[in-house]
């Protein structure tokens, strides 16, 4: 079994006993630096992250083959990877980039198969001179984000 074999293997085992956790990347580079990004339904503890390095540590040998090993929770401005993490975050503001424009709108929904933003506008009036602030929806396929980033809002 390769060393990249037994890391997956470890992390699987790891988090089959926290459910509400899940991988969002795990690398493992040339020097053996071993990175893995956690996300979880309810926000990832600090002992979440120390449970499983050490579950992947103390089953892991120094002396076959030596390594580092970094476990951390998905940072505040890093992309959503995956669809468990747009539906965990319906009612926040995302940025979002397709291919056509970039947005920054509220996510309204979030299902397997797209998501629906929610935003406001400012258009020239039906009706005489000016503009008028409206509110428009999208619903978005995933495969057409190129990139989405929650907002943080002080």
């Amino acid at each position: 079994m390769t060393f990249k074999e037994k890391v997956n293997k470890l992390l699987a085992e790891a988090l089959l006993d926290k459910p509400t956790l899940f991988l969002i990347d795990l690398t493992i580079t040339d020097a053996f630096k071993v990175i893995v990004s956690l996300d979880d339904d309810n926000g990832v503890a600090l002992q979440d992250c120390i449970d499983v390095s050490r579950a992947i540590e103390a089953n892991l040998d120094r002396e076959e083959q030596d390594f580092s090993l970094e476990v951390a929770s998905v940072g505040v401005g890093s992309p959503l990877k995956l669809i468990r993490q747009y539906k965990k975050n319906v009612g926040r503001t995302l940025i979002v980039k397709t291919v056509q424009e970039n947005l920054e709108a509220e996510l309204v929904e979030a299902n397997d198969e797209f998501v629906i933003l929610s935003w406001e506008a400012r258009e020239p009036k039906k009706i005489g001179k000016g503009k008028e602030t409206v509110q428009k929806t999208l619903q978005l396929p995933y495969e057409d984000i190129k990139e989405a980033i929650v907002t943080v809002t002080f």
